[in-house]
């Protein structure tokens, strides 16, 4: 097989979550730690950071890696999901893994992994894990899949876990409340390994707590001493500036009001990575901050691609993460806001309808995904929330339609889901993808 072939293969032949839903997604640990065994345990061959929480943690999880590459390390970094191409799910340096590496993994693994029956996402981190070994790399950003406690990648002993925040997102797996939601982020805590938690509230704060002391290991709320005073909006260049306590003025490339909380957890990471002995200097950071989409490949994160009018989009999908899109969204300069947005059909699309500004033009949409809201439901769900517009039934027709009606001093939004801007993306940029 070719890479189309073998990618056509995994998608075909091991369900995947971000295609199916429900039917891609396998509770346990069992697979991996199978497939773990018969690989040679890879991962114990270089050090990790774990990195959970519902929003934030891929943002946080590449500017990580793009500090500690800034400070010279050879980093691994494992993500998901993909936005264009299978390979930005496993990067090194910022380079994305061989399509010769996932043809060969694949083929000769095949006949060990078939018989087991495995989910997508415990072949790709099979394979991630392997390749970083391969690669010998110093340290690898490990970003969890979904949940944490039964998350695949929850076979690793980090230096340092991550929780960024919990909000309601994939309840049918993770529970109905924040606590319970909480509790399966927390089962990334590990006896001796210290963790930072970005956000809390009176749901969640106790059931980290509690965590930490079961296992007897260090927990710090980065909430309660912020390293983030202020910061305010670069429109100019499209970046965020931070004031902080230690680093004075900070810029960052990632300009979505949520940096703010995940610029704040951040800078508390890295101060248990440097009492874990890394070596960062200050310049270190600052190219990090600064230049983490060129360093790491990160794309959709409140992405800017044109001016006049400006379009931007952004991969936030839930409660958590509108709650500062619509901020945002509230706060840009602009004559007339056109909004194409699409949605999976297993999200609370009617919350997060009713928190979009009613005076917006709307392009309803629908991604290339089975589980992706028709257009035309969307449009109807939108109307009994007070939003108005057409309903289109690609992406790209969507977005040529609002580029189509936009004057020069409009302002475009492309969201509501990942695999939306994925769409957006592959047409502008990877049409032979």
């Amino acid at each position: 097989m070719n890479y189309k072939e073998t990618i056509q293969y995994l998608y075909d032949c091991v369900p995947m979550f971000q295609n199916v839903g429900a039917q891609g997604y396998k509770e346990g640990l069992a697979n991996t730690l199978t497939l773990d065994e018969h690989l040679g345990h890879p991962h114990r061959s270089y050090r990790t950071i774990h990195v959970a929480g519902t929003n934030g943690k891929g943002s946080c999880s590449h500017t990580i890696a793009a500090i500690l590459q800034s400070a010279g390390y050879k980093v691994g970094l494992y993500t998901s999901p993909h936005l264009v191409d299978f390979r930005e799910r496993i990067r090194v340096n910022g380079q994305m893994i061989s399509e010769d590496y996932v043809v060969r993994f694949v083929a000769e693994q095949r006949p060990f992994f078939e018989p087991l029956q495995p989910s997508f996402f415990e072949v790709t981190t099979a394979m991630a894990f392997k390749y970083f070994e391969e690669q010998r790399v110093d340290i690898a950003v490990i970003e969890v899949g979904l949940g944490g406690r039964l998350d695949c990648t929850n076979i690793i002993t980090p230096i340092l876990s991550v929780i960024t925040n919990i909000s309601f997102d994939h309840t049918q797996f993770l529970g109905h409340t924040l606590a319970a939601i909480a509790a399966e982020k927390a089962g990334i805590i590990k006896a001796g390994v210290p963790v930072i938690v970005g956000e809390t509230n009176a749901e969640t704060k106790p059931i980290f707590l509690a965590k930490a002391e079961e296992v007897n290991t260090p927990i710090i709320f980065a909430e309660d001493s912020s390293e983030v005073l202020s910061f305010e909006q670069d429109f100019a260049h499209a970046t965020l500036l931070y004031t902080t306590r230690t680093m004075s003025e900070l810029r960052g490339e990632l300009c979505g009001y949520c940096q703010e909380k995940n610029t704040n957890t951040v800078l508390h990471a890295l101060t248990a990575l440097r009492q874990a002995g890394l070596h960062i200097e200050e310049p270190d950071v600052r190219r990090g901050f600064a230049q983490v989409c060129e360093l790491t490949g990160l794309m959709g994160r409140w992405q800017r691609l044109s001016t006049y009018p400006t379009v931007i989009c952004d991969t936030g999908h839930n409660e958590g993460g509108f709650a500062y899109i619509v901020r945002q969204l509230e706060a840009q300069p602009c004559h007339t806001m056109r909004i194409v947005f699409g949605m999976v059909s297993d999200k609370d699309v009617t919350t997060i309808l009713a928190m979009l500004p009613k005076d917006a033009v709307y392009y309803f949409t629908q991604a290339s995904v089975k589980r992706a809201l028709s257009a035309d439901d969307m449009r109807q769900k939108a109307a009994l929330c007070g939003l108005s517009g057409h309903s289109y039934p690609t992406v790209s027709e969507a977005y040529n339609a609002a580029l189509s009606d936009a004057e020069a001093d409009d302002f475009v939004y492309v969201g509501g889901s990942s695999y939306v801007v994925a769409d957006l993306l592959s047409f502008l940029f990877f049409k032979d993808k």
